[in-house]
């Protein structure tokens, strides 16, 4: 079974809404449908399907995050080189073509948040900057052509 790199941050963020499904989500969904149930005839009843569909949700989250919490290999961020960019990372990128500089936390998809600057390692940038060393250039293929980066430095 192969271990899936996640921040401690993440890893928290991942148990905590585990057992908000477990704690409050699925009691609710369990009042809902014995409420549904007591309006009738269940083949037309859309209250219950709807509650049906939503156990159903629950419950596949619960078994992807109880898979994902036990294949978690939690990355301690204060004992990664400097050297070089890995998992959890915090990045200075330039746009070689704007000038821009952007800074980036490399994390893994179940973390990143574009607006809080966390980045996926299989995001098109996060692949292009694994290995890399301060100076290195980068070349990503997006959605929107290919853009060009310099790796400034590793925070």
């Amino acid at each position: 079974m192969e271990r899936v790199p996640v921040t401690k941050q993440g890893y928290e963020a991942l148990k905590k809404e585990l057992e908000t499904l477990k704690r409050v989500e699925r009691p609710q969904n369990i009042k809902a449908i014995e409420e549904a149930r007591g309006h009738g005839d269940l083949s037309e009843n859309a209250e219950f399907h709807a509650a049906k569909d939503r156990q159903g949700f629950i419950e596949g989250r619960i078994s992807e995050l109880e898979f994902k919490l036990a294949n978690a290999d939690i990355i301690e961020i204060k004992k990664l080189p400097k050297d070089r960019v890995v998992f959890g990372s915090t990045v200075l990128l330039e746009n070689i073509d704007t000038g821009e500089g952007v800074e980036y936390q490399l994390v893994g998809p179940d973390e990143s948040d574009i607006d809080k600057g966390r980045i996926s390692i299989s995001s098109p940038l996060g692949k292009a900057m694994l290995g890399k060393k301060p100076g290195d250039e980068l070349i990503v293929q997006v959605p929107g052509g290919t853009r060009a980066y310099e790796l400034v430095e590793i925070l």
